[in-house]
């Protein structure tokens, strides 16, 4: 059964933990299964009868990842969706009101109107790379707590916190053999891994975090990338009021592994070294001085793929 031929169908997928609730736009079509292989597979089912334009899902983080992966495999176009932008789109439209059923029309209605463009599934490799990225993350932010622990907890309890620490370093090293292991076993992984590499400051997690989480970088414009990371300035001005221009949005595990590699760079590329006193000389904040270079850091390696050009100071 084909019931699509003349509408523009839209399907909207709100996720919880346990339960995928799926509205059908404007065949008001409303289901719910459960997120698990069974449930999905009914879903993608019913879903493919419609033939949609676009599926959209929020993006929770991992709890669509299964759903999608199935919409992909069954050659459904869909939408990861920023949550912001959804709960921007109901605030426009006056919708206050919040059950799971409504957060799925809601997403449909979404889906209708703004007609977000389609994203495309990550290869294999590059998610494991995402997600070993994402976990030696949470393992250096669980090491840093235990260390903040051992500084100020009584010294009979430090050998309670030192076999911890041991853990969190050994298993951090594995992470990072896997990251590379993973870049080494793709020639093309490999090759953008020595370009990026190539600039003083990028090591090896920043550069896997590039080429994991902003495949992107290298067929966009300056301006894209560095919106994409999260790192350009947006105006904040009404009549007469002109407030001061901040950065929003954009990929924020890239952006924090690039803030920290720019750390780095300060100290051992002049390049950025030279720009970070310069825009202190000029009076402006630390942080601020740190984004910018930050910015010039992403057009600088964004030019370097598109290019396929190792790092040259004399033209950065």
């Amino acid at each position: 059964m084909n019931t699509a031929t003349n509408q523009n169908i839209n399907v909207g997928v709100d996720t919880g933990k346990s339960q995928l609730d799926i509205y059908i736009r404007p065949l008001d079509i409303f289901f719910s299964v459960s997120n698990d292989d069974k449930g999905i597979k009914q879903a993608i089912k019913t879903i493919k009868q419609h033939s949609p334009q676009r599926v959209v899902i929020e993006a929770t983080g991992r709890l669509e990842m299964p759903f999608i992966i199935a919409c992909a495999d069954a050659n459904i176009s869909y939408v990861i969706a920023n949550p912001v932008h959804v709960k921007r789109f109901a605030g426009a439209i006056g919708q206050r009101a919040k059950t799971d059923k409504l957060d799925a029309k809601l997403i449909a209605h979404y889906a209708e109107a703004i007609k977000p463009a389609l994203t495309r599934l990550k290869p294999e490799s590059m998610r494991l790379m995402a997600d070993l990225v994402s976990r030696r993350n949470q393992l250096l932010s669980m090491q840093t707590m235990e260390k903040n622990r051992l500084q100020i907890m009584p010294k009979q309890l430090a050998m309670t916190i030192k076999p911890i620490l041991t853990a969190f370093k050994n298993q951090i090293e594995k992470t990072e053999k896997k990251i590379v292991a993973l870049i080494e076993s793709c020639p093309e992984y490999q090759a953008k891994n020595d370009i990026l590499q190539s600039m003083p400051g990028i090591g090896k997690i920043a550069a896997a975090s590039i080429i994991s989480n902003l495949p992107e970088l290298g067929y966009i414009t300056n301006k894209q990338a560095a919106a994409l990371v999260g790192v350009a300035p947006m105006n904040r001005e009404s009549g007469r009021y002109k407030g001061l221009r901040k950065i929003q949005g954009g990929r924020a595990q890239v952006r924090t592994v690039l803030y920290m590699a720019m750390m780095s760079a300060m100290q051992c590329n002049p390049v950025f070294k030279s720009t970070y006193q310069r825009l202190l000389a000029e009076g402006k904040p630390k942080k601020v001085a740190i984004i910018a270079c930050v910015r010039k850091m992403i057009n600088i390696l964004n030019s370097m793929l598109r290019d396929g050009a190792l790092w040259d100071a004399k033209t950065a």
